[in-house]
């Protein structure tokens, strides 16, 4: 089925075996997928690719089709490879991508600089619970990462960094959206503060979601404790592994 994806998903389908076989050494790689969508996959963040390309992980749970013209929402982008996998699947979407660590955010850039048909948004931030600044820890000596956090990882990452945050409700109101149509979140634990801190008005704009949830050291930040949490707030969850997805119980609402 993976391999079904990867032919379904890109064009040079064949560069992923090109590269796996040791026949192709070039970084980054080339990928040319959907909608004449190109993208620059760096080797260091080919597992990323394949996470997203070959095992759909963000989309094959869904509830109900999207729109043909989705408003995407893409918390934790990285390089960009959800945020161009969305505009693969609909020309017609808008997507807002946010990163804010600036060797991934540079990549992400890039990645939207060679596709200026689609429609994406790109923000140097994070999206936390409050507005202001976050401080986040990483590894400055990894050529990209995809573990900055806001918790818990002091000791085993090298490096802080400030970055300037702000909330799902900004968002919402920065880009006058009536509704999101999907939110992809990927944020290393940020996940239970931007949700728990986000006004019932502002959620309920939410049709589908989909989570990577990370245990973190509180009591209520757990897959568990959010599934629960969303629950009760009008969404049916289905969790896979630390995959969480999520929809509105009322089903899709027309525009």
């Amino acid at each position: 089925m993976r391999y079904i994806r990867l032919v379904k998903n890109v064009s040079n389908w064949w560069l992923h075996f090109a590269v796996k076989m040791g026949f192709a050494r070039s970084d980054p790689l080339i990928f040319r997928i959907r909608n004449n969508i190109v993208m620059e996959v760096p080797i260091r963040l080919l597992h990323v690719f394949k996470e997203i390309f070959m095992e759909e992980c963000y989309t094959r749970r869904l509830a109900f089709r999207l729109p043909d013209r989705p408003t995407i929402i893409d918390i934790g982008a990285n390089a960009g490879f959800f945020s161009l996998f969305a505009a693969s699947r609909f020309s017609g979407a808008t997507i807002i991508a946010f990163e804010p660590i600036a060797v991934n955010f540079k990549q992400l850039q890039r990645n939207r600089n060679l596709n200026k048909n689609a429609c994406i948004f790109c923000r140097q931030m994070a999206v936390y619970g409050h507005s202001g600044e976050v401080l986040l820890t990483f590894d400055p000596d990894d050529s990209f990462t995809t573990a900055a956090s806001v918790i818990g990882k002091e000791n085993r990452q090298k490096g802080t960094v400030k970055v300037a945050s702000v909330t799902l409700a900004d968002i919402f109101d920065e880009y006058q959206l009536e509704r999101c149509d999907f939110l992809k979140m990927d944020c290393e634990g940020s996940e239970y503060d931007i949700l728990y801190n986000c006004p019932d008005k502002y959620l309920h704009r939410v049709i589908q979601m989909a989570l990577e949830v990370h245990q973190g050291t509180e009591t209520n930040h757990n897959i568990e404790s959010l599934a629960h949490y969303l629950n009760s707030h009008d969404f049916r969850t289905y969790r896979s592994g630390h995959m969480l997805y999520v929809s509105r119980k009322k089903g899709n609402p027309e525009r």
